[in-house]
């Protein structure tokens, strides 16, 4: 009996392309949120895939009623982000190159994901793991984000 050679794919390692191509990462300055982005920013680079930082500015509806100033302060948080980000970015200029964009979405985190994912055609969701004991009653972003069935999502912890 002779064996028939295998096509080139299945007969060993493959370099391909074939990997994601858009990497939402969720960022909300928490530390498991800064160790998910830098996560999803190394499989970005390995795969040249794009990384998508997303943050998604809470609507505290009470908080505005009362005239506290909601807006400036997610708006504030944001910007922070991204300065983060940029100064990341810029100390390994040079080192390594990659293509990423920062968005933002009104609304709570699940939803301003899944709408970024959605958006952007997301192959891939990283998150960090929930740091609020309410989570384990409600159910944390990630997940509601895994249960949802739509993109492969790492939970970084």
């Amino acid at each position: 009996m002779s064996a028939e050679p295998l096509p080139a794919a299945a007969s060993g390692f493959e370099r391909g392309t074939d990997g994601p191509k858009v990497i939402v990462a969720g960022a909300d300055s928490s530390e498991a949120s800064w160790r998910a982005v830098a996560y999803a920013a190394g499989l970005a680079r390995r795969q040249n895939a794009l990384l998508a930082v997303v943050f998604v500015q809470p609507v505290l509806g009470a908080a505005a009623a009362f005239g506290l100033p909601v807006a400036e302060t997610t708006g504030a948080v944001a910007g922070e982000l991204l300065a983060e980000i940029r100064s990341g970015v810029e100390r390994l200029r040079g080192i390594y190159e990659m293509r990423w964009q920062f968005l933002t979405f009104p609304g709570d985190p699940y939803s301003g994901l899944v709408r970024a994912a959605d958006e952007l055609k997301a192959d891939a969701v990283v998150v960090g793991a929930s740091e609020s004991a309410g989570h384990r009653i409600v159910g944390s972003v990630a997940v509601r984000l895994v249960k949802a069935g739509r993109w492969p999502v790492t939970v970084v912890p």
